[in-house]
């Protein structure tokens, strides 16, 4: 942080005839003079030790944009060594922006002129002034407004055009390569005006228009989705970003995104707790009972330094919450209805990965522990790629019900049976209060974190069980690089048990071992494809059945031993026998 004496310094050398007003220091603006003008402008610059814009200048007659001491010094030709703050190996950002001959010059001039008293209203009543409109060159085309996109050398090849009052009813005019990316900044050329001072980044014209109003450095972009636009190294020279956003959930996500690129400068500020969702700087400056400066300057006092980590306090109050819900528990994780399988897992917890041979019925054994879980009250999205929502149903009816498929199917049940199905149906529809199919063949983490967010809003509950079938028909960009999707899906496993809470199960395919079984004794190494599963899994499980899984469905008792071959914090080793009771979908844990 450059020290306030020096920057006081530097501008009380610089301006002789100066007088300090409270905490301004004014003189004849030395821009006005140099231009020549026949009224000079006074020259303010804040000087408040406590202030984030101390060292910010503005000509009152507006002869050349305000900025601090640096920007003042290359306006007054100054050398560097001698401005507070100076960096001599400091690089300048160099765009990438490639700028034609032809430019809006002429067409502005003509819009600016079509302002009229209407549209000079319409800003007025939101606190924009005449001294703005002009310093930005807004116009009007005869029906929208025109808001042209300076860029660093001075000139607009674009312009943002919006209906008055009606701002989602808007086009874009002039060169399409200026329509989007790091040249849709409005008034770009506040970033190097802010260097080595405060900056104000909101979305939306008219809300920049107000800020500019009230005297704040600010620059815009169209919409928060934008921000991706602003690049550490284009914000690198700045001291402070305040950033400014609607009042939504989406907006505010934008702009911790952008904050944690940006760093500890940025500052994310909170609007009133009695101002709407949706609402804006627009909405407050319009609402006659909201003093806006007074708002503004609020906000900017209560807001602190973005830092990703939660505060001590928020920390604390989270552990004690957790150990408040853990209370009364019989076991540490989620229930599964399978005791032995319970017992030594300490129910389920983390990323659990279990694997098997084709047909060993691994995805019949999620199936019953999802349902088991859902019956629980316990919210359970099952991601699908195996199977069908159909399939799942029906298998799960047919292990509530005790009737087998082929009976349910056909209809020909007996009073009796008729009952049990009936009971069966209210148990399914009671139970998918709390279960999800998805079959999604586009799924990306981003849509599965928004999946959970959804489910426990719905279901009021923190506790939730994902299911993965299977790890290997997880949606991949390239099928090429299929172990590579694979490592990279469990990382975002990872990242989604630890952000929110979830218990995961996955199905994994096996290798093959060296006579081309998979009758070897099971270990890590089992699992295909998966070299991560070592470091990903909480709990690595196989399930291998002592039959042959590729062989009819018939008569005789089936059993399948379920291994524990890594875990954290279960020891490994023979974890229960099962044996599937066909033909109703069911194990049976021995």
């Amino acid at each position: 942080m450059i020290p306030f004496e020096a920057i006081k310094a530097f501008y009380e050398t610089r301006l002789p005839a100066a007088r300090w007003k409270g905490h301004h220091l004014t003189a004849p603006c030395p821009f006005c003079q140099r231009a020549h003008k026949e009224s000079t402008g006074q020259l303010m610059v804040m000087l408040n030790r406590d202030s984030f814009f101390r060292g910010y200048f503005r000509c009152s007659a507006n002869c050349v944009p305000g900025g601090f001491h640096a920007h003042f010094a290359r306006l007054m030709g100054i050398d560097g060594s001698q401005v507070p703050g100076f960096d001599p190996d400091a690089d300048a950002y160099a765009g990438s922006v490639q700028y034609p001959v032809r430019h809006l010059g002429l067409e502005l001039d003509q819009f600016t002129a079509l302002m009229g008293e209407e549209q000079r209203q319409h800003f007025a009543r939101i606190g924009v002034s005449a001294a703005t409109l002009q310093e930005m060159k807004i116009g009007f085309n005869g029906r929208y407004l025109v808001y042209p996109y300076f860029q660093d050398n001075g000139h607009a090849y674009a312009a943002h055009c919006l209906l008055p009052g009606r701002e989602q009813d808007q086009f874009w005019h002039g060169n399409e390569d200026f329509f989007k990316g790091e040249a849709a900044v409005y008034n770009a050329g506040e970033i190097d005006r802010a260097e080595s001072g405060a900056l104000f980044v909101t979305e939306g014209e008219m809300n920049l228009l107000i800020l500019k109003s009230l005297g704040y450095p600010a620059i815009a972009v169209p919409a928060t989705a934008d921000f991706s636009a602003l690049t550490t190294d284009r914000l690198s020279r700045i001291a402070y970003i305040f950033l400014l956003v609607a009042n939504t959930p989406e907006a505010r996500l934008a702009a911790r995104e952008m904050a944690v690129r940006v760093g500890f400068k940025a500052r994310i500020l909170a609007w009133p707790a009695a101002l709407k969702r949706g609402a804006h700087l627009v909405q407050v400056a319009a609402y006659p009972a909201m003093d806006t400066a007074k708002t503004v300057q609020r906000m900017i006092q209560l807001a602190k330094a973005f830092s990703p980590f939660g505060s001590p306090e928020k920390e604390k109050r989270r552990f004690l919450e957790f150990l408040d819900k853990e209370k009364g528990k019989e076991l540490m994780g989620i229930q599964t209805g399978f005791e032995k399988m319970d017992r030594h897992l300490e129910g389920l917890r983390g990323i659990n990965i279990l694997g098997g041979p084709p047909k060993a019925g691994k995805s019949c054994f999620f199936m019953q522990i999802s349902s088991e879980v859902a019956r629980r009250q316990v919210p359970v999205i099952y991601y699908d790629f195996e199977n069908g929502r159909q399939k799942i149903y029906l298998r799960t009816l047919v292990r509530l019900s005790d009737l087998a498929e082929k009976k349910i199917r056909s209809g020909d049940l007996t009073a009796s049976e008729h009952g049990v199905l009936k009971q069966a149906q209210t148990q399914f529809e009671s139970l998918l209060n709390h279960f999800r199919v998805v079959n999604d063949r586009q799924l990306t983490p981003d849509t599965m974190r928004r999946h959970i967010d959804f489910i426990k809003h719905e279901t009021r509950r923190d506790e939730i069980l994902v299911v993965v079938d299977s790890l290997h028909k997880l949606p991949f960009k390239d099928l090429t690089e299929r172990r590579t999707g694979i490592d990279s899906w469990l990382r975002q496993l990872e990242a989604i048990r630890d952000e929110q809470q979830v218990c995961f199960l996955v199905i994994s395919e096996l290798s093959r071992g060296k006579g081309g079984g998979y009758g070897e004794t099971p270990d890590l190494g089992s699992f295909k494809e998966s070299g991560d599963i070592e470091y990903s899994a909480d709990n690595a499980m196989v399930l291998m059945p002592d039959w042959d899984p590729l062989a009819p469905v018939g008569g005789g008792q089936r059993k399948s031993i379920l291994w524990m071959v890594a875990s954290r914090e279960a020891s490994p080793g023979r974890v229960a026998e099962y044996a599937l009771e066909y033909p109703y979908w069911r194990f049976k844990e021995m």
